[in-house]
This record gives structure tokens, C-alpha cells and sequence, in this order.
């Protein structure tokens, strides 16, 4: 499981940059810049969420990894693609019923930061 998180966290990290690269070169000068936030945002929170998912799978391979652990790292990719994905979609269709899926993201986001901070109280 923790090289499953590790490895997810660091091409999670490789495709943040490599969007954030993409909407700043390719994007500014395509997009609204409403829309060119809209991807940022996207891009933004993967990266700190690539870099979450690294911390779950470095925890795992430090200390025993549980199902609280676990859990938070697979929230963390679910959120990424709702989240992120449907940031992304937004911003390159304009199809404004994409940002519904958003929130769920958010939640799968905020869920995996609480049990992340509940694995690290019941150690």
C-alpha cells in the first residue's frame, strides 16, 4: 500500500506541474482568465494533495499502516480526480454543469484530511 501511495503521490506531483506548465504557456493566451483561474485552482490543489499522498505513504512505511491511513490516501486520489478533474474539464470545455463534481471532491479532500489527523491521535 505505501508504495502504491508513494507512487501515485509522485505522478500526481509530475502531472501538477506538468498542467500548471501547460496552463500558463499554453492556456493564457486561449483561455478567459476566469476559466485560467478555474484550471489553477485545479492544478493547485493537486499539487498539495500529490504531496499529502506522499506524507500517507512515507507514513505507512514508517509506522504500521492502518485503515485510517489507507483510507485517507485513497480519499486523497478520489478527490484529486473529482476535484482536479472536473477543474480541469470546466476550464478547457466551458461546460459549467462539470463544476457540480467539484464539491464532492472537496469533501473527499476534507475526509481524508480528518482521518489523516485521526490516524496521527490514535498512534
Amino acid at each position: 500500500m505505501a508504495r502504491l501511495f508513494i507512487a501515485v503521490g509522485a505522478a500526481s506531483g509530475f502531472v501538477a506541474v506538468a498542467a500548471g506548465a501547460f496552463g500558463a504557456h499554453a492556456l493564457k493566451r486561449r483561455l478567459p482568465d476566469e476559466l485560467l483561474a478555474v484550471f489553477q485552482t485545479g492544478v493547485q490543489y493537486q499539487m498539495y494533495h500529490a504531496l499529502a499522498l506522499l506524507a500517507v505513504g512515507i507514513l505507512c512505511v514508517t509506522r504500521a499502516p492502518t485503515q485510517l491511513l489507507a483510507a485517507a490516501g485513497w480519499l486523497y486520489i478520489a478527490g484529486t480526480l473529482l476535484f482536479s478533474g472536473s477543474l480541469y474539464a470546466l476550464a478547457l470545455t466551458g461546460v459549467r454543469g462539470l463544476g457540480a463534481v467539484t464539491p464532492l471532491g472537496g469533501l473527499a479532500f476534507l475526509a481524508g484530511w480528518l482521518l489523516l489527523g485521526w490516524s496521527a491521535l490514535r498512534t
